[in-house]
């Protein structure tokens, strides 16, 4: 081992060049200064720059609500009626017939490709409109309410011009149009249909109404079977469909008795998050009728397990109801009324509606008549109105944030990103009481531009920035893995936006860290070094490492010494090139070139990183004479060098079609290469690694040609040997973010070692052995692939366990015998000195088969009851005394709203008539 040592030791150096970076850095010592890394300094400083960033966007959102259609309403209403009005639809813009003439409503829209969007076909001078294929294009109240909103196309586009940093911004009406700046081509499904309903969407649910507390108690006795049963499923999933993580939920199933759909959950409500809505819906396919309906019993138990907080309600679907419970609501909801009940009557038969009805308008809630499946989507929207009634009568314009989300229908990306909204409500004095929601006007924020303010290269190798919601769920996080792959295509995991801080941080075994964010505390815990701090409704915190990382050093050097321009791989954010519309087609090279040389002075650009990749420029340009003026042995395919700045200096010494390793420091190999929020595997391996060693590393492109694999894997039954002798201690980790096939996975059974020699790289401590070991076998840091399952459809997430392998730097050397049935087998292991890896070499003629590393999957129920504390948003909008209760749904209502409409009809006929 001694020689071998020294052999790979004597080429690591000679082809790196490390020597002569040593005596540079040396050289230079005089003009450098070294400071320490202040966390909580930092930790304020990127919070501060992410409240103004947030802040801005909030304040085009409030330019937005305020804007002059909303006093149009009353002055615009009848001027409306005595002109022909069109508008740019989404779906028919620049469609023609077949004489080449536009289609209605679909005129010519230009439309040209905007990198800032996504690289979409985008208008930036004119927003345009969306109807899902359920609402009448051409209804008076889209049409009345289009033109209303008119008004807000010179307010997107002037708060563009204020803000180029904004992305989508958007009105969603109550009445089912999406007005979306800047304005595209509309894609429809495989079908044709446009199934997109902003009402829909979690931004304009979460803003119209504050967080809520539901039960849904569905009838499934014997009168409820064939198309009521199907109704009664789609009006649930539905009811769950408007419900998010600040909310809470159960559903019960009655007949002549009561039970809850899922027995995990009796007698308590569980957040309405993801996992829990998909899994409420699952068991809801499985529900079958029989018996008779009793409704007393079921009302009682929805009484019991609601609390006292925010808005309380319970959904009644049912196709009639007999008994008499008026007691019921004697007993749990009058006088105060503080839970509203809102009933849902199945079927054509009419004969129950009264019951039904009463009980609606007595609890201040809203009855409605499904009798089809068309039926149900806009009778469920109607709880949403009722709700958010006292919030439109006190003028509360809350502003909410969303959960994380992947906007794969309008954008069709995969990139995360947030919403930020508010309400828009109808002024008018004479239907104030009625509390009519107009809709909510948005904008979208992309989190890895928020992550962009908090850059990497300061916290260290394996330092890193995280954002969270108030209810403690990941918004932005390394650790985060919300794909995996499909065959070829990345898809996002059914639950990727609900993964909590707890199942990223798992060392917080306590959830100490999770829950100081989560109450809004700041201040540093040593879990390595962490920092929180507050900004309303997500919470920011840094995570800096011991060692590596605490220190930055600085160099001064001029501009034309450090040459920049010469260099092929800069590789971090230097200059924010997406401000100004000018400079979003400069290259990072090229904004800084530009900069520097004073050509661009208004380029924002980070003075710090840009002084550092200067430094760096000056003291590794040695190298690449160096690296020239080497006489290559046959072997030698690469020598690089990579800085914390985010500078590469790469020499390839073999073409590609001779190297082993073609994806190795290429631009399709994200894995090693710095970006804005990344340090490559190697370069955080090899910062942690003892000074004056070389760090061997295998990169993940060839461990699938048997190199770099988990050795437990290669051969079991030698690694639980090592394991018991100590060499190696074994450890259980848990991953929240898996998938597996039918919740349940195991690896193969390990193979026996297929040559005599091999090299395996041990690890001083538990961090770089989940990092690159034990990740490398059983997940990749960003996606986890299904692609060799049989059957990709049934994967779905899960919880699992795997091992960790901790080893003992104080063995040296060990040695055993493995009896394995008629024969045996020895191995010996010595350290590698000077290095991270171990010379094991292995009896190879005996096979000892051992199934010993297995991959399990579970989900517990008290797992899924765990209620990790949460903090809701601080405003609650739940009551108003002046609230009209008596517009309770069926036909009064539709008398109350009568005058709001009668002055539509002629513009509904005028068109006709043209």
């Amino acid at each position: 081992c001694i020689i071998y040592s020294t052999q790979i030791n004597a080429i690591a150096s000679k082809y790196s060049g490390a020597a002569l970076l040593q005596k540079k850095l040396k050289d230079v010592e005089p003009i450098i200064r070294i400071e320490d890394v202040d966390g909580a300094r930092l930790v304020l400083d990127f919070a501060e720059e992410i409240e103004r960033m947030l802040g801005s966007k909030m304040k085009s959102v409030k330019v937005s609500v305020k804007c002059s259609f909303l006093y149009c309403l009353d002055q615009s209403f009848f001027f409306r009626l005595w002109f022909r009005f069109d508008y740019f639809n989404a779906l028919l813009v620049n469609t023609m017939d077949e004489e080449g003439n536009f289609i209605e409503l679909g005129g010519e829209f230009p439309l040209e490709e905007n990198e800032h969007f996504n690289k979409l076909s985008v208008n930036t001078l004119m927003s345009d409109i969306q109807v899902p294929t359920n609402v009448y294009n051409k209804d008076p109240n889209i049409l009345n309410g289009v033109y209303m909103s008119e008004a807000l196309n010179d307010i997107f586009i002037n708060n563009f011009q204020k803000d180029p940093t904004l992305t989508w911004q958007y009105f969603g009406s109550s009445s089912g149009f999406f007005r979306l700046y800047p304005g595209i081509k509309w894609t429809p499904d495989a079908n044709g249909v446009v199934s997109f309903d902003c009402r829909n969407r979690n931004w304009y649910i979460q803003a119209a109404t504050s967080p809520k507390d539901i039960v849904i108690v569905v009838d499934v006795s014997g009168s409820m079977k064939g198309l009521k049963m199907t109704i009664a499923k789609h009006t649930i999933n539905t009811i769950l469909d408007t419900l998010g993580e600040n909310d809470f939920v159960n559903v019960i199933a009655y007949t002549d008795y009561v039970r809850y759909v899922e027995p995990c959950f009796k007698g308590t409500l569980v957040q309405a998050d993801l996992d829990n809505r998909e899994h409420f819906k699952l068991l809801i396919e499985e529900l079958h009728v029989k018996g008779e309906a009793k409704v007393k019993k079921a009302m009682k138990e929805s009484f019991r397990i609601l609390g006292s907080l925010c808005n309380q309600a319970i959904m009644l679907i049912t196709d009639g109801a007999m008994e008499d419970f008026q007691s019921v609501f004697e007993e749990f909801n009058w006088p105060d009324k503080k839970v509203r009940v809102f009933t849902y009557l199945i079927g054509r038969d009419m004969t129950f509606s009264e019951n039904v009805k009463w009980i609606a308008c007595n609890n201040k809630g809203y009855y409605t008549h499904i009798s089809t499946l068309a039926d149900v989507q806009e009778n469920v929207m109607e709880y949403l109105h009722v709700l958010s009634r006292p919030m439109v009568i006190n003028h509360d314009h809350d502003i909410i944030w969303t959960e994380a989300y992947m906007d794969s229908v309008v954008t069709h990306s995969l990139l995360l990103m947030t919403s930020v909204a508010m309400p828009v409500f109808s002024k008018k004095k004479e239907t104030l009481s009625h509390g009519i929601l107009l809709g909510v006007v948005g904008t979208d924020v992309p989190l890895l531009e928020v992550m962009k303010l908090a850059p990497r290269y300061k916290l260290g190798a394996h330092g890193y920035a995280f954002l969270i919601t108030n209810n403690g769920y990941i918004l932005a996080h390394p650790d985060l893995r919300p794909l995996y792959s499909d065959g070829k295509k990345l898809k996002p995991k059914p639950n990727y936006n609900s993964v909590d801080l707890s199942e990223a941080e798992w060392e917080d075994t306590e959830d100490s860290l999770r829950t100081a964010m989560v109450k809004g505390e700041t201040g540093t815990l040593s879990l390595d070094v962490r920092a929180a701090v507050d900004k309303g409704v997500s919470v920011f915190g840094m995570v800096l490492t011991r060692g590596h990382g605490q220190y930055m050093f600085f160099g001064n050097v001029s501009v034309e010494e450090g040459e920049l321009w010469s260099l092929v791989y800069p590789l971090r954010t230097y200059c924010e090139t997406d401000i100004d519309p000018h400079h979003r087609k400069l290259t990072q090279l090229q904004a800084v070139v530009r900069y520097l040389t004073g050509k661009e002075p208004d380029l924002e650009c980070d003075e710090i990183l840009l002084q550092q990749v200067l430094f760096d420029a000056v003291v590794t340009a040695p190298l690449e004479a160096y690296w020239t003026a080497l006489t290559v042995d046959e072997g030698m395919e690469s020598a690089f060098l990579g800085t914390r700045s985010g500078l590469m200096r790469v020499i390839r010494y073999a073409g590609s079609e001779k190297r082993v390793g073609k994806k190795f420091l290429t631009p399709v190999d994200k894995e090693n290469l710095f970006t804005v929020d990344h340090f490559p595997i190697w370069y955080r391996m090899a910062a942690e690694n003892k000074p004056g060693q070389f760090f061997f590393y295998v990169p993940h492109d060839d461990i699938n040609k048997g190199v770099g694999k988990f050795f437990g894997e290669i051969d079991g039954s030698v690694m639980a040997q090592l394991l018991k002798s100590g060499l190696f201690k074994r450890v259980t980790l848990y991953d929240y973010q898996a998938m597996c096939k039918n919740a349940h996975h195991h690896t193969s059974g390990a193979r026996p070692l297929l040559s005599v020699l091999k090299m395996y790289p041990y690890f001083e401590t538990y961090r770089f052995l989940l990092e690159f070991n034990i990740c490398g076998l059983w997940h990749n840091d960003y996606v986890v692939d299904a692609h060799r399952q049989k059957k990709v459809e049934l994967m779905q997430p899960c919880n699992t366990e795997y091992p960790g392998f901790m080893y003992d730097t104080s063995i040296r050397e060990t040695n055993s015998i493995i009896k394995c049935g008629r024969c045996q087998k020895m191995f010996v292991l010595q350290q590698v000195p000077n290095s991270n890896l171990v010379m094991l070499v292995v009896q190879a003629d005996c096979d000892c088969l051992l199934n010993s590393f297995e991959h399990n999957a579970t989900v517990k129920c008290n797992r899924m009851k765990s209620q990790k504390i949460r903090r809701r948003p601080e405003s609650c909008h739940a009551y108003h005394p002046h609230e009209n209760a008596k517009d309770c749904g069926g036909m009064d209502s539709l008398i109350i709203f009568l005058n709001l409409y009668v002055f539509l009809v002629p513009v509904r006929l005028l068109i006709q008539d043209q």
